[in-house]
């Protein structure tokens, strides 16, 4: 069952140092096109399903201009939605009341907001353009509209120290937001940061600072590795992802799961615009489901549902060689019919991951049921 719809919109008024997602500078008459070449594209595979959540993102979707947004708008009115959560990312410096009142009218019930941090000199280093002060005075603007409000938070930045978190972590909580994501920096290639060689942070202090987060945020509810929210407004779209369920990916570099094919769509705009949307298709085998199962539900801090994951696959998770390995060594642990990463060891989580894949999960099941 398709439960979500993404949209990405790729357009950026300025790239950010660390940023290897799929984005172009703004430009009017390109944007004007893309949406016209995104509606072609939603017609073409959009199979008329209703979901439960969609969720703009980017690149910069509050970039776009007030006629810009309410075009994209009116394309998303195709989708059917019992609108669960309608999301759109904004940047600070772009968010204006006029926006805020065009996302309210179409149906937006949820607004992520971009800030990583509000250290100014760490900003100037991201190629950020906003500051501490423009971000208590748009987040006081948008909660006159909006309850469901996400901040991403990044940490582990080059010359960041303990204190300089510290000051992030009081400042976000007197925000009072419904929702944080928090981020380690990742070095990724074609960034610029990863260009002129910076260098990550020293481990222990980037397992200091996670486990500083931990403790700060602890009056929200830590339901998976990076994210934080009051009770009730934990991200439907991206447990759609950690469920290992079906979504529609639409747009320039976009991913989508659906009819058990994952397929992403090209990163190049020029081919985009002449509609050669998607670059690669795979259909999932048995082994991946279950892998993908693992891989992203194990991201959840409540982990699997061991009556689920029985229902789906007509097997006993508990009869898994890999898993009594892991629950011997202490690293999984059984809770409430739930499996999961024992808390304290979420931050070596990938060290774990990393083990259940390229496992011959369809002949180890079929195997055990034969003894």
């Amino acid at each position: 069952m398709i439960k979500s719809v993404y949209i990405h919109i790729p357009f950026c008024d300025d790239i950010c140092s660390y940023c290897d997602f799929c984005k172009v500078y703004y430009n009017s008459k390109i944007v004007d096109n893309y949406l016209e070449v995104l509606k072609k594209e939603i017609d073409k595979y959009y199979n008329g399903e209703v979901v439960n959540t969609i969720y703009i993102g980017g690149g910069t979707p509050s970039a776009l201009n007030s006629s810009q947004l309410e075009k994209l708008f009116h394309i998303l009115k195709k989708i059917k939605c019992n609108y669960d959560e309608y999301t759109i990312e904004c940047n600070i410096e772009s968010i204006t009341l006029d926006k805020l009142i065009l996302f309210k009218k179409y149906g937006i019930n949820r607004i992520s907001i971009g800030i990583q941090t509000l250290n100014d000199k760490l900003l100037k280093f991201l190629n950020r353009k906003h500051n501490k002060n423009e971000v208590f005075e748009k987040i006081k603007m948008v909660k006159k509209y909006f309850r469901n409000i996400n901040i991403d938070l990044m940490y582990a930045i080059p010359n960041q120290t303990i204190d300089d978190l510290k000051q992030d972590l009081e400042y976000i909580l007197s925000l009072d937001v419904s929702h944080i994501s928090t981020y380690s920096l990742i070095l990724e290639k074609h960034t610029k940061l990863y260009n002129e060689r910076i260098r990550y942070i020293d481990e222990d202090l980037d397992f200091a600072m996670y486990n500083l987060i931990n403790k700060k945020l602890h009056h929200y509810n830590h339901y998976e590795i990076s994210n934080f929210a009051k009770k009730g407004y934990e991200s439907k779209h991206n447990l759609t992802y950690w469920n290992n369920q079906e979504y529609y990916g639409f747009g320039l570099g976009a991913s989508g799961y659906i009819n058990n094919i994952r397929y992403d769509n090209t990163r190049n705009l020029t081919k985009y615009l002449k509609g050669y949307f998607r670059k690669e298709e795979h259909l999932v085998t048995f082994n991946e489901k279950v892998e993908n199962t693992f891989i992203l539900g194990f991201r959840k801090i409540s982990g699997i549902s061991i009556i689920q994951f029985n229902r789906q696959y007509h097997f006993d998770l508990l009869n898994l060689d890999i898993i009594k390995k892991l629950i011997l060594e202490n690293n999984l642990i059984v809770e409430n019919n739930y499996i999961k990463i024992k808390p304290d060891k979420l931050y070596i989580e990938n060290d774990i991951l990393w083990q259940f894949l390229d496992i011959d999960y369809k002949s180890l099941m079929l195997n055990c049921k034969k003894k």
